[in-house]
């Protein structure tokens, strides 16, 4: 309340400076004045609070050399310095106590929104939500804030399904240069994915992005190896090694360090990475790569409560918004692959093509015709939602919940470890 009623008075000082200079100078005309009110009232906000008086705490898993947490940083300055918010940020926060005490600590510095961007953060942002009720606390691949029924705990992410699949179309269309070309045949048509964990999230993305490849080339297959880590750049290197050496002739990643572009780039293997580009590493082998764009998320939380407008507990951007984004391409890639991407990406904001159209791939060799998948995810796991619809398993659809609950093993995927 003090800090909207600062925000008033200034709103007031500013009309007031205003309209004296329109008196002084007699030069300044109607349009000239409209333009600037508008631009003090969206300065403001609808309830009078400046933006400059918010401030921003944001709580990353590691620093940035994790390609995951740089990416949220990047968003988190640019947000903040477009609407000249204050930012405050700690880095290398594991999931546990710690994460609940960075929150508190944050909020207690005068933070009006505190953010963190790991999944096992979850739990210590609900709690300290709990404690500081004037505080909006947000956070990324989180699945709880729709069942908690927090005013000021929020999840969010985006369709970055789209995003694989699409960069999985660049991966497909290389595979059909080297067949070719004659340095592969078709059935060593074979990729490989370097993942952190048996989640859903992972499996959303390493599905698309093979359902991507196989749009464009029939016969791929795939091999998925697992580190058990977020980021182990020692155990993602490892992991793209062994899947190189059996065979895997292009290798992508959902684990957040450099090891597997830098194990490709040494073996000379095409590779995409995930969360922005690697070309500066690996000039002779990156391909592409697809990242979640935070910055209108974070633009979103900050004008809504600049505003005072609820922000949504679930949000989930998209292609269409600007939250689902794909790298420059490498020079590696393949001749076609910029239009075959672009076509791609209309049909699929325009609703004509969908990610995981259950006409495209088999589960146990028969179609997926139901499925009940779990998006309340109460302690047992248990599945409560029916998510195919239309003929296609609606991935985050329908408001229900902005992470990511496609957890369905389908036919060509092997799994190397499957112990995390």
């Amino acid at each position: 309340m003090k800090k909207k009623l600062l925000g008033l008075l200034v709103g007031v000082a500013i009309m007031g400076g205003i309209l004296a200079g329109c008196g002084s100078s007699g030069s300044s005309t109607e349009a000239e004045t409209s333009a600037e009110t508008e631009a003090a009232a969206e300065a403001e906000g609808t309830e009078g609070t400046a933006l400059s008086e918010l401030k921003a705490g944001f709580i990353f898993l590691h620093d940035e050399n994790s390609t995951y947490d740089l990416n949220f940083m990047n968003a988190a300055k640019a947000a903040c310095e477009k609407l000249g918010v204050e930012m405050v940020s700690k880095t290398n926060i594991p999931e546990g106590q710690e994460c609940y005490e960075a929150a508190c600590e944050l909020a207690d510095a005068g933070c009006d929104f505190v953010f963190a961007d790991s999944f096992g953060h979850e739990d210590y942002m609900i709690e300290a939500a709990k404690e500081y009720p004037e505080v909006q606390f947000c956070h990324a691949t989180g699945t709880k804030a729709h069942t908690e029924g927090l005013d000021n705990f929020h999840n969010a992410f985006a369709s970055i399904y789209d995003g694989r699949y699409l960069a999985g179309i660049v991966a497909g269309l290389k595979l059909n240069e080297m067949i070719e070309n004659g340095d592969i045949t078709e059935d060593q048509a074979k990729m490989g994915y370097v993942g952190a964990y048996t989640y859903a999230e992972v499996i959303s993305g390493y599905t698309s992005f093979f359902l991507g490849a196989r749009s464009v080339c029939p016969s791929v297959t795939m091999e998925v190896t697992f580190t058990g880590s977020w980021y182990d750049e020692t155990a993602e290197k490892e992991g793209a090694n062994k899947l190189i050496e059996n065979g895997c002739v292009i290798i992508s990643q959902h684990a957040d360090s450099m090891g597997a572009p830098t194990a490709c780039e040494t073996a000379g293997v095409p590779n995409v990475s995930y969360n922005g580009s690697t070309i500066d590493a690996c000039p002779n082998t990156f391909l592409v790569s697809s990242r979640v764009n935070w910055e209108p998320y974070f633009e979103y939380c900050l004008n809504s409560i600049a505003e005072g407008t609820p922000i949504a507990a679930d949000w989930c951007g998209s292609l269409e918004t600007g939250s689902v984004e794909l790298s420059e391409f490498g020079t590696a890639v393949a001749e076609g692959t910029e239009e075959a991407v672009n076509v791609a990406k209309e049909a699929i904001i325009a609703g004509e093509l969908h990610v995981f159209d259950i006409s495209t791939f088999t589960v146990d060799g028969a179609e997926l015709t139901s499925y009940m998948a779990d998006v309340d995810t109460d302690a047992d796991y248990t599945p409560d939602h029916e998510a195919v619809v239309d003929g296609y398993f609606n991935e985050s659809g329908d408001g229900l919940r902005s992470a990511p609950y496609f957890d369905v093993q389908i036919d060509g995927i092997d799994l190397l470890d499957t112990a995390f």
